[in-house]
């Protein structure tokens, strides 16, 4: 498994819990992570372009009340990578308590 990118593996976190779209996932990101992780939206779109090719997330409507914003969820494969991920995060915290004998 290739390790996902910072940007990727947040847009797929802030879409665990409902679909949503691209200002929604900014400011899920923003409010959890209060402020410490910011997304710009040219960021955003290409991230989310590049992980729709890989059938990470998909469009799953559209909010034509709202300019016709696509709304994104993520996939059964998007949360099996975000699983993936975590579980390689919590691998190297816990390589990083042993070598630093907090753990």
């Amino acid at each position: 498994m290739i390790p996902l990118s910072e940007p990727t593996y947040l847009i797929l976190l802030a879409l665990i819990k409902e679909p949503t779209h691209g200002y929604g996932i900014i400011k899920t990101i923003s409010e959890v992570s209060e402020g410490q992780y910011e997304i710009a939206p040219g960021t955003l779109y290409g991230v989310l372009k590049n992980i729709e090719k890989q059938k990470l997330i998909e469009v799953v409507g559209v909010d034509l009340d709202n300019r016709k914003k696509k709304i994104y969820a993520i996939t059964d494969a998007g949360k099996e990578a975000l699983s993936d991920e975590q579980r390689r995060y919590e691998k190297l915290l816990s390589f990083t308590y042993k070598l630093s004998g907090e753990g």
